[in-house]
């Protein structure tokens, strides 16, 4: 091998030492970062569910305030958003009392008569004797009166809990504080009086939730049975 030929190979390895740590792959590029990944479009932005004013939301006058960031009602009324979603991941966190019942309400197609009009993602603190004792489909995580959740999850009262509620066309994902607890298709239930695994569903549920729509407010359940119910963090990411 002549000597100019040793030079050359010699200054290419050189400059690709160079090249490497420069981050380039030798075309003028950076190299790319095998830890990132490049989607063709960006990813959907979260954004909170309600201003921190509530100016976004409609509620009774004087039932719900944030203080210091915790989002609470004074009564039994639900607080809703004032436009639809239909695809979506909701991210919460919740406080529950000794003997709350609330719930975070998706698909609402009728603010004023919400129940059978909509689909309920229970919170409740179910240590207290008087939800521990209702059928499954009433304890924390449950779509209530429909599908129990499959294991529990929540924390006692004074503890705050995460819940993370997808919510896909006909098909709702509940985790809780990190575990799936609840995986319901809409579609199968067709009945308005038993659930698919023949249990029953209560009375006030009218309507079948295979008739429901797949699109409408969202909402949260007030001071209900007496006890109070504290929110944070509440967090939406709309779904293509």
């Amino acid at each position: 091998m002549s000597k100019n030929i040793r030079k050359g190979m010699v200054s290419l390895a050189v400059c690709c030492v160079l090249l490497a740590a420069l981050g380039c792959d030798g075309g003028g590029e950076p190299a790319a970062d095998p830890g990132q990944t490049r989607a063709d479009t960006p990813e959907p932005e979260w954004a909170d569910l309600f201003a921190a004013d509530l100016s976004d939301a409609v509620y009774p006058e004087g039932v719900w305030h944030f203080d210091d960031g915790i989002l609470t009602a004074d009564e039994d009324q639900a607080i809703w958003t004032q436009r639809d979603y239909d695809n979506f991941v909701l991210d919460l966190e919740f406080k529950t009392a000794a003997g709350t019942n609330s719930g975070a309400i998706v698909y609402c197609s009728d603010i004023q008569n919400w129940i059978p009009n909509s689909l309920e993602i229970q919170i409740a603190d179910d240590f207290a004797e008087q939800w521990a004792s209702q059928p499954a489909t009433w304890h924390c995580g449950a779509i209530f009166g429909h599908l129990a959740p499959t294991k529990s999850m929540v924390k006692p009262a004074g503890e705050w809990n995460r819940f993370v509620i997808t919510c896909r066309d006909h098909n709702i994902t509940v985790v809780l504080n990190g575990e799936t607890v609840t995986e319901l298709d809409m579609s199968l239930w067709t009945s308005a009086k038993t659930n698919p695994d023949g249990s029953e569903i209560p009375p006030w549920l009218s309507k079948p939730l295979a008739e429901l729509p797949t699109r409408g407010r969202i909402g949260l359940q007030g001071k209900h049975a007496g006890a109070p119910i504290y929110f944070r963090n509440l967090k939406i990411k709309e779904l293509e």
